[in-house]
């Protein structure tokens, strides 16, 4: 079989792991459809062309993978509302090039023997035809769905009588809520990356450089089959424990510092986003632990809180609130200014996953809980952020197999 199918069976004969099939894709193509009113989606796959292929290969745009499960590139996503109670969805494929096949191997074509097998779709058309295709539904349905600038602006010249609007709401509707499959996915990546956190707390000692740290980190999840980092990995020690996204992890570790590592795994599509924060050679000292204490304590209250209907922001509230009233500054002031951004945000195909903001949470949910404390004349930046299940009572901590008690912390690392 080609490449999604290939790539699903490999998924599933990992135990305990079920991937997504095709039946998923055809589910939520069919549930947009039902949002989609007097409009057709458009949606376009992304391309081999540009700078960020060169540094870190092809990867499909998120919400066209979520609708599609579809992998190659220069695809394009044509759906409309039901039709004899089902939608009318097509993938228009560019036709192949084997010259260019030299360079990045070979891809699927809309004239394959076995493109719907290969696909998923019932109609498979070449990339020439959208156009024709396009007008075809507009004869039908009074609008057009879509997303990002750069599609409106072709579409608009496309069609310039029509009005275009965001699909981006809808979508984000549907990919809040994690199928058992996606669950599944989402947990290989948090596991992956949990073995991570444990390879640095063996290596992290003073006298070695945050980069030495990072790549003990990532050469477990890449070993295990990883496709790419989450997001760009957060190793800051002493001063740079301080700075919210750091990711020079370039400054050489000394004794007694803590160390804060926000290092995440995306696998098989799906991300995670761990974070923990250690100190270096020696147990957390007085300080460094009562700030620990107050940024958990936090986080437990988070975590007690969550429940379906609850507002996202809601959350925020909760950590602040703590937060300013445990604990003082050197000078006597409460911690609340140095809990400088939000305490969640979903994940799924992406770390900082589709959202409406609009939507309280909801039964399938994948979110963060990531409170923090940064006190930059202290050089002290302790964050605890583990990743969290909404379920229909409240809450399932879905990275709690690695540490987060300081004591159990400084167990593991022999301290």
């Amino acid at each position: 079989m080609r490449l999604v199918y290939l790539f699903c069976a490999l998924l599933a004969a990992r135990p305990g792991l079920a991937a997504p099939g095709p039946q998923e894709y055809r589910a939520r193509r069919g549930e947009l459809s039902q949002k989609l009113h007097n409009g057709v989606l458009v949606l376009f796959g992304s391309t081999e062309k540009g700078e960020e292929n060169i540094r870190t290969g092809f990867f499909q745009e998120s919400n066209f993978y979520y609708l599609t499960g579809w992998r190659e590139p220069g695809a394009i996503l044509l759906l409309t509302p039901p039709q004899d109670d089902k939608p009318y969805a097509v993938l228009f494929l560019p036709r192949r090039q084997p010259d260019q096949e030299k360079w990045t191997g070979r891809k699927a074509g809309p004239d394959d023997s076995n493109i719907r097998e290969v696909t998923g779709f019932d109609t498979v058309l070449p990339v020439e035809s959208f156009e024709s295709e396009l007008h075809k539904q507009l004869d039908h349905y009074a609008g057009i769905y879509a997303l990002g600038e750069q599609s409106t602006t072709l579409l608009k010249a496309l069609a310039p009588l029509r009005d275009i609007s965001d699909a981006g709401r809808p979508i984000a509707r549907l990919r809040m809520h994690k199928s058992p499959e996606e669950l599944a996915l989402i947990q290989r990546s948090i596991d992956a990356t949990l073995e991570a956190h444990r390879a640095a707390w063996k290596r992290a000692a003073p006298g070695e450089y945050e980069y030495q740290v990072a790549a003990a980190m990532t050469a477990v999840y890449f070993e295990a089959g990883c496709e790419r980092h989450a997001y760009a990995p957060i190793v800051g020690s002493g001063p740079n424990s301080t700075v919210l996204h750091y990711s020079r992890n370039s400054r050489r570790m000394d004794g007694g510092e803590v160390l804060l590592m926000d290092v995440g795994a995306e696998c098989a599509g799906y991300a995670a986003d761990i974070t923990r924060t250690i100190p270096v050679g020696a147990p957390f000292s007085k300080r460094q632990r009562e700030i620990y204490d107050v940024v958990l304590g936090a986080q437990n209250a988070v975590i007690a809180a969550i429940k379906p209907g609850l507002p996202l922001g809601d959350l925020s509230k909760i950590a602040h609130e703590y937060i300013n009233t445990h604990g003082k500054d050197l000078h006597g002031e409460s911690l609340g200014k140095y809990f400088t951004h939000g305490v969640s945000h979903h994940v799924g195909l992406d770390v900082h996953d589709a959202t409406d903001f609009s939507q309280p949470l909801a039964e399938g949910n994948v979110i963060t809980v990531e409170p923090g404390v940064y006190i930059p004349e202290e050089n002290i930046g302790i964050r605890i952020e583990d990743m969290v299940l909404v379920t229909k009572d409240g809450a399932k901590l879905m990275s709690g197999a690695l540490p987060r008690e300081p004591g159990e912390i400084e167990k593991a690392l022999g301290r």
